[in-house]
């Protein structure tokens, strides 16, 4: 009884504000996202199934810089250039790997810590800082996935009939 009145009362919360709730803003399943901090915009996938954002990235190594963790990386993207990029290391994330193909349908994932960093994104005209964290992608058509924690940050929907619905980005 207790949990149903507290849900109620979660449910109730912002009607008795008198704040109206937001309607999000509805993308494609498929946006250009521009990341000022490697200079480039991407074809980005808009993934409610991920968690987590994730950007293409090769040589990726750890390190200190005056006693804090660092991450070094350069894009594994097509026509990247050799440009070493370096970032803070927010946190290290376990991240399920992908079924592969001839996997046992029943089978467990296997599990990869990947370092994760904060970018700052933009996607139409609404910049936000997420967390993204570095895997290569080059097998997968779209080097950048923007994942559900960045789609809250966004105040983001996806409808997945739609591509492309934004502007480029303008921020």
């Amino acid at each position: 009884m207790r949990s149903l009145i507290a849900l109620i009362a979660l449910v109730a919360l912002p009607v008795m504000a008198n704040e109206p709730a937001s309607d999000p803003t509805l993308y494609g399943r498929y946006e250009y996202v521009a990341v000022p901090q490697v200079g480039q915009t991407f074809k980005a996938k808009m993934d409610t199934g991920a968690m987590t954002s994730s950007l293409s990235a090769k040589d990726i190594e750890r390190f200190k810089r005056d006693g804090d963790d660092w991450v070094r990386f350069r894009l594994a993207t097509k026509d990247a250039d050799p440009t070493l990029f370096e970032q803070p290391l927010t946190r290290v994330a376990l991240i399920k790997n992908r079924a592969e193909e001839g996997d046992e349908p029943n089978s467990s994932p296997t599990m990869a810590e990947r370092p994760v960093i904060d970018m700052e994104i933009c996607v139409g005209n609404e910049s936000r800082t997420i967390e993204v964290n570095l895997a290569d992608r080059s097998h997968f058509d779209y080097p950048l996935l923007i994942g559900a924690a960045a789609m809250r940050k966004l105040g983001a929907a996806v409808n997945p009939a739609q591509r492309y619905t934004a502007e480029r980005p303008e921020c």
